[in-house]
């Protein structure tokens, strides 16, 4: 069936692209009318192969925000408006080394700053080394896709930032870029424990624990 064909060609794909591994969706089959999934295959044939790659991104963009929108306030849990984006990354100027984002929601804050290195000197691939932390599955493969879609490769993790150093986060990194959630008070204060120290996720002692926004500036 073309639902079948389409999920082997998510996977002939993943295959393909390692760091999309476990990310495409592969359930077209729920299609419930094959007409619009051959409708939706037919409208994507139209897009000319000549168009500059960065727009496939941009559209990809364009969806997020869209998708981000509809969502109201639970979408500004994995998208922070380009608008904002752009102006973090003129303020702390990443043209080079590594760039941590320990909420990275869908990806927006390094694929802001591979687009200001590509506007002020040129190919981003071989100056810049991106690494993000996610809380949420789905929102993790959203960021992956991101940086796929604008040709970027990073190194991105599920994990709960206040509890997980999954990239071993302390002195190894040039800048750090975030818009973490504000005022989150369901912090569990037990998994805490054992994780302050030099090499440690809170290198400088425990905060108070009582709001998050203290532990963000770790």
């Amino acid at each position: 069936s073309l639902a079948q064909a389409v999920n082997e060609a998510m996977r002939a794909i993943e295959r393909d692209n390692p760091q999309l591994s476990g990310v495409l969706p592969k359930t077209y089959e729920r299609f419930s009318d094959p007409a619009a999934l051959k409708s939706l295959l037919k409208t994507i044939s139209t897009i000319p192969a000549s168009l500059e790659f960065d727009a496939f991104g941009r559209i990809y963009e364009y969806f997020l925000a869209a998708f981000a929108r509809s969502e109201g306030q639970k979408g500004g849990e994995f998208f922070t408006p380009p608008s904002i984006v752009r102006l973090l990354t003129e303020v702390i100027e990443p043209f080079h080394g590594r760039i941590l984002d320990p909420a990275c929601g869908s990806g927006g804050m390094f694929v802001q700053s591979a687009r200001f290195v590509s506007e002020h000197q040129g190919a981003p691939g071989s100056t810049l080394s991106v690494f993000g932390m996610e809380k949420e599955e789905a929102t993790t493969a959203l960021c992956r896709m991101n940086l796929a879609m604008h040709g970027l490769e990073g190194e991105i993790k599920q994990a709960i930032s206040y509890y997980e150093d999954p990239h071993g986060a302390t002195g190894r990194f040039d800048f750090v870029l975030a818009n973490p959630p504000f005022n989150v008070n369901k912090v569990d204060k037990e998994r805490l424990e054992g994780m302050t120290g030099t090499g440690r996720r809170y290198p400088f002692g425990m905060p108070r624990v009582d709001n998050a926004n203290y532990l963000w500036i770790q």
